[in-house]
């Protein structure tokens, strides 16, 4: 009855350079489906002539039921890519959620430097290595949430 519990969780180790990349790119497409107005396709007017050169191929295009599917579609994975980022930056805690808020949620983020986050955003502020820290925490756990992580090679 005295039996100990042993929890042999391992996490996996992660590339670094890599996952912080695949990271930024995820908020580059968060930034672009979030703000980026979505230019819906329309249905020409007038059919252009095309020539054909061979029989008929008894297929019929539909090109407005194309295009209302393109657009839904389109519409529907980008605000689906948005709210998952949203939701994974939700569940982190609360230090890591407020550095990725600040840093790289915001609508202006390219002109925001890691600098003015840690030495004014921050109150109190803190130190470059622990901002650092902070954020590989964060980036670690968006990575493993997202399924954007890169493992680190084994055979290194």
């Amino acid at each position: 009855m005295d039996e100990q519990i042993s929890f042999d969780i391992e996490f996996p180790e992660l590339d670094t350079k890599k996952t912080k990349a695949a990271i930024v790119a995820a908020f580059e497409k968060y930034h672009m489906c979030k703000y980026l107005t979505f230019e819906e396709r329309e249905a020409a007017t007038t059919q252009s002539y095309i020539v054909r050169e061979h029989g008929s191929t008894n297929v019929t295009s539909d090109q407005t039921s194309n295009i209302a599917i393109y657009n839904t579609d389109a519409q529907t994975a980008r605000r689906a890519f948005v709210y998952k980022v949203e939701r994974a930056v939700k569940k982190l805690p609360p230090k890591e959620r407020f550095l990725i808020e600040k840093r790289y949620m915001v609508e202006d983020y390219r002109y925001i430097t890691d600098q003015k986050v840690y030495n004014h955003v921050f109150q109190p502020p803190i130190s470059q290595p622990v901002f650092k820290e902070i954020r590989w925490r964060a980036f670690y756990l968006l990575a493993v949430d997202l399924r954007i992580a890169v493992l680190k090679n084994s055979d290194k």
